[in-house]
Parts: structure tokens; C-alpha cells; sequence
């Protein structure tokens, strides 16, 4: 049985490291997308979902925790306004983290840890430009570079549509990891985001 790993050491005190992550984490409140070493960032990570689920509790004493936790006031009514709208229906998984190189000089491990859904999500990025890739290359398949340039990315819309209610094993245009992507993408997101993917996708195409 492991003791003492709820949280890295740093290589500094208790006092000092906590700080670091109260830092870390009104970092990413405010910029929504941050860049820090790994550990840094998951350790940031699981205190952030902590945070935010207060914020959609809602009540006062989560208000107060919040706000002694955060080295930026101005933050706690985003917190219980904006990010409590926002993760109403997500039952947790607020936060995401992208693994970005090694540092020049240390080469310690970095990453991005954002916030899901955030307005420049990179998941959201990656996915609409791989449903956009999967997208042409069927249509391709089908018809003639020449013809596929004349007639634009017609049916885009329809296409993003069926592929986010096919089930398991269901066989579409997309490829089983892009549909998988797209429908976790979408699983909490509004009609004007499905809108906002095929617009992307088909910009993309």
C-alpha cells in the first residue's frame, strides 16, 4: 500500500507547493488553456474539477471555499456563472489535458491542460478537421477531384448528423475514432456547436 502520494512534493513545502497550484489553477479559471510541466498540470487538473464542482453547487459555503481558494476575486462569479452553465449536464471531466514535447533545457515533460469546451478547445480543432479529412476522402472516392471542387462540400450537415446518432459497430462515413470523437464532442454541447462542426468541416473539406 502506497502513503503520502495524494499529491507530488515539487520539491518544495506544503505551503509553497499548494500555492503553486492555487496559482496554476486561477491561471487556468481566467485563460481557460494553460501550458505547464505534466505533473504540474494533472495535480492542477484534479483540483480544478474540485473547484468547479463547487461552483455548481451553488450554495454559499461553496462560494466561500471558492473564493479562498482562488488568488483572483474577480474569478468566482465566472465560476458559479459561466463554468456552472457551462458543465450543467456533464456529470465531471472538466478538464483535459494534451501532452506538448519535452522542455528545451531540462527536458521535462509539458502539456496543455485546458478546460473542456473552452473556446479554443484543441480536441474540438482536431476533431472537426479530421471529420473534414474523413468527409473527402469518400467523396473521392466517388467522383472526380474536378467535380468535388465545382460542386463544394455538399451534404456536409447531413452527413455530421447521421454519424452523431450511429451506435456501436454501426458502419458510416466516418472512420469508428473520428464518429467516437465527434459524439463525445457533442454529448453537451447546443445545436449552434453541431451547426459550428459542419460549417468547420465543410471549410475544411
Amino acid at each position: 500500500m502506497k502513503h503520502g502520494v495524494a499529491f507530488r512534493k515539487f520539491s518544495r513545502t506544503s505551503s509553497h507547493r499548494m500555492l503553486m497550484l492555487r496559482n496554476l489553477v486561477t491561471s487556468l479559471f481566467e485563460h481557460e488553456q494553460i501550458k505547464t510541466t505534466l505533473p504540474k498540470a494533472r495535480d492542477a487538473a484534479r483540483l480544478a474539477e474540485k473547484i468547479i464542482t463547487m461552483g455548481k453547487k451553488g450554495d454559499l459555503a461553496s462560494q466561500k471555499r471558492a473564493a479562498s481558494f482562488l488568488l483572483k476575486p474577480d474569478l468566482v462569479p465566472k465560476l458559479f456563472g459561466a463554468f456552472a452553465e457551462r458543465y450543467a449536464l456533464r456529470p465531471g471531466g472538466y478538464t483535459r489535458i494534451h501532452k506538448f514535447g519535452n522542455r528545451q533545457g531540462d527536458n521535462a515533460p509539458q502539456a496543455v491542460l485546458e478546460l473542456v469546451d473552452n473556446p479554443r478547445d484543441l480536441r474540438y480543432e482536431l476533431t472537426t478537421r479530421a471529420i473534414g479529412w474523413d468527409i473527402l476522402r469518400e467523396k473521392l472516392r466517388r467522383q472526380a477531384p474536378v467535380s468535388l471542387i465545382n460542386q463544394g462540400a455538399i451534404g456536409t450537415q447531413d452527413i455530421v448528423r447521421t454519424e452523431r446518432s450511429l451506435g456501436f459497430g454501426e458502419k458510416g462515413t466516418l472512420r469508428p475514432m473520428t464518429r467516437w470523437n465527434l459524439q463525445k464532442m457533442l454529448r453537451f454541447r447546443d445545436q449552434d456547436a453541431f451547426l459550428d462542426v459542419s460549417r468547420k468541416a465543410s471549410d475544411y473539406v
